[in-house]
C-alpha cells in the first residue's frame, strides 16, 4: 500500500499560515530586493526622461505574467508552484524536469542575493576594503545560520520577519517618494537635465532614442518586476491559496509598480545628476543631501537585501520537498521538524547557494544565466498550462473552479506571446561571452550541469523506482 505521504502535497502548516495581506507582502518581498536601491540608474542611463514610461511598460508586462500565474493557482494549489502546473498538465515527465531546474536557478538565485547582501553591507560599513573574500565567506555563513534559524522557527515566524522586512523596504521608498515631494516643493524640478548631461570626455551621457534602445530598456526594467513566479512555491503554507493567491499576485506587483514609477521618477526631478554618478554602495541615497533621509534610504536597503533572502529561504527549499512528496527524489528531502519545516530541503538548498558562489570566487558573470534559462521555461509552460486546465485537458486533477475565458486563455495567450519576444530579444551572446570576446566557459559548464547532468542523474533512479522503493523499505 502506497504512503499516505505520497499523496499529501498540501502538507498541513498550523494555525500561522500566511494569509491574503502576509502574501501581497511576500509577493512584493520576492520582487523589490537590491536593484531599486543599489543600481536605480542602470535603466535612466539607457532610457532617460523615458523612464518612468518604460517601467509602467514592464509593469504592465510583468502584471500580464502575474495574472497567468494567479490563474494556474485557482487550478492547482500544491506545493511548487511552476512545477505543480507543469506536472498537472502536463505529466510527470515534464513536471520533473521544470522542478529540477527550477530548484537549480532558484537556489543559485538565492545565492546571488546572499552574496549581494553580505558584499553590501561589507561595503557600507567597512568600506571596499573590507570586501575581501575571507569576510565575505564568514558573513555568507553567517547569514544563512540566521535564515536557518528563522525558518526552524516556523511558519509563524518566518511570516513575521517576512512581513516585517517587506514593510521596512515600502517605508523606505515611500519616504523617498515623499521627500523628493517636498524638496520639488521647495526647489526646481531637474527634470530635463537628463537631456543636457555628459560624461567627463564631453560625449552625452544619455544616448538617442530609438525602437530598439526603447524595448532594450523596457526589458532591464522587467526583470526588476521577477520574483513573483515564486510567491505560490509554498501554497501548503497559505490559508486558502487557491482563493488568496490570484488576488494577492496582481495586487503585490502593481503595488511594486507604483512604488517603483514613484521612486524613479521623483529621484530624477530632484537629483538625476546625483543618481547617474554616484559610487556609493546605495545609490538610491545619493539623490538626497539630507543625512537623515540618506542613512534610512540605506537601512531601507540593508531591510529589503535581507528581505528577498528570507522569501527564497521560504521559498525555494519547497520545489525539492514538493517533488520529494511525489517521490521524484529522495523521500528523506521531505523529512520535516517538529514545527513542520522541511529542513532537509533547506539545508540541501542552503548547501547549493554557498557552494556555487564559493566556486567561483563570488563572480557571478555568466552563471546567471542557468536561472535566465528557467524563468523563460517557467513563463513559456505556465501559459501553456492555463489554458490546458481551462479545456479540461491536464493530466492529473485539478480543482473545480470558474472558468474565465479573458483570464484563463486569452491573458496567457498574451503572456506566451509576450514570453517569446522576451527570449527572443534576450541577449545570449553576452551571457556566453567574457568582456574580452571569448567564450565563458563556467557559463557553459552551469549550463550543463544544471539543465542535462543533473536532471538525468536524478531523473533515471526515479524511473527506475529507486526513489519510491527506498521509501517503502523504510516503513
Amino acid at each position: 500500500m502506497a504512503s499516505t505521504r505520497s499523496f499529501n502535497p498540501l502538507r498541513q502548516a498550523g494555525p500561522s499560515k500566511f494569509g491574503f495581506w502576509s502574501i501581497v507582502l511576500l509577493t512584493i518581498n520576492g520582487i523589490i530586493g537590491t536593484g531599486i536601491f543599489l543600481s536605480p540608474a542602470g535603466v535612466i542611463k539607457v532610457a532617460g526622461t523615458w523612464t518612468p514610461l518604460v517601467y509602467v511598460l514592464a509593469g504592465v508586462f510583468a502584471g500580464v505574467l502575474a495574472v497567468t500565474f494567479a490563474a494556474a493557482a485557482r487550478y492547482v494549489s500544491e506545493n511548487g508552484s511552476s512545477f505543480a502546473y507543469a506536472r498537472v498538465a502536463f505529466g510527470d515527465d515534464i513536471g520533473f524536469y521544470v522542478g529540477i531546474t527550477r530548484f537549480m536557478a532558484g537556489a543559485i538565485a538565492w545565492g546571488v542575493m546572499a552574496t549581494a547582501v553580505v558584499t553590501t553591507v561589507l561595503g557600507i560599513f567597512g568600506g571596499k576594503a573590507a570586501v575581501t573574500q575571507t569576510n565575505t565567506t564568514v558573513g555568507f555563513i553567517v547569514l544563512m545560520a540566521v535564515l536557518l534559524a528563522i525558518n526552524l522557527a516556523g511558519t509563524g515566524i518566518t511570516k513575521w520577519f517576512n512581513n516585517v522586512s517587506t514593510m521596512g523596504k515600502v517605508l523606505a521608498l515611500l519616504l523617498a517618494v515623499v521627500a523628493g515631494l517636498v524638496i520639488l516643493g521647495t526647489g526646481g524640478n531637474h527634470f530635463d537635465e537628463l537631456r543636457h548631461l555628459t560624461n567627463p570626455d564631453g560625449s552625452a551621457m544619455i544616448p538617442g532614442m530609438d525602437t530598439t534602445i526603447f524595448v532594450g530598456a523596457v526589458l532591464s526594467a522587467f526583470y526588476a518586476y521577477t520574483g513573483f513566479e515564486s510567491v505560490a512555491t509554498a501554497a501548503s503554507e497559505m490559508d486558502r491559496p487557491e482563493r488568496n493567491l490570484p488576488r494577492a499576485i496582481p495586487l503585490g506587483v502593481g503595488i511594486v509598480m507604483a512604488i517603483y514609477v514613484g521612486v524613479v521618477g521623483v529621484t530624477m526631478m530632484i537629483n538625476p545628476q546625483g543618481l547617474l554618478t554616484s559610487t556609493e554602495p546605495v545609490i538610491l541615497a545619493s539623490a538626497f543631501n539630507n543625512p537623515v533621509i540618506r542613512n534610512l534610504i540605506v537601512l531601507g536597503a540593508v531591510l529589503s537585501m535581507f528581505g528577498i533572502n528570507v522569501a527564497a529561504s521560504f521559498s525555494t527549499p519547497r520545489i525539492f520537498d514538493a517533488m520529494s512528496r511525489r517521490q521524484m527524489v529522495p523521500a528523506v528531502i521531505s523529512r520535516t521538524s517538529g514545527r513542520g519545516v522541511p529542513y532537509v530541503a533547506f539545508l540541501l538548498t542552503a548547501l547549493v547557494a554557498i557552494a556555487i558562489p564559493m566556486a567561483f570566487g563570488y563572480s557571478m558573470r555568466g552563471i546567471m544565466v542557468i536561472s535566465s534559462v528557467s524563468r523563460f521555461i517557467q513563463f513559456l509552460v505556465v501559459p501553456v498550462a492555463v489554458v490546458i486546465f481551462y479545456l479540461g485537458r491536464s493530466r492529473h486533477h485539478t480543482h473545480e473552479v470558474h472558468r474565465n475565458v479573458v483570464l484563463d486563455v486569452v491573458v496567457p495567450l498574451v503572456a506566451l506571446a509576450a514570453s517569446i519576444f522576451l527570449m527572443v530579444r534576450f541577449d545570449w551572446v553576452g551571457q556566453f561571452s567574457t568582456p574580452d570576446g571569448g567564450t565563458n566557459q563556467w557559463a557553459v559548464w552551469a549550463m550543463v550541469i544544471g539543465y542535462v547532468v543533473l536532471p538525468v542523474a536524478l531523473y533515471i533512479p526515479w524511473k527506475l523506482g529507486t526513489y519510491r522503493r527506498a521509501a517503502e523499505e523504510k516503513r
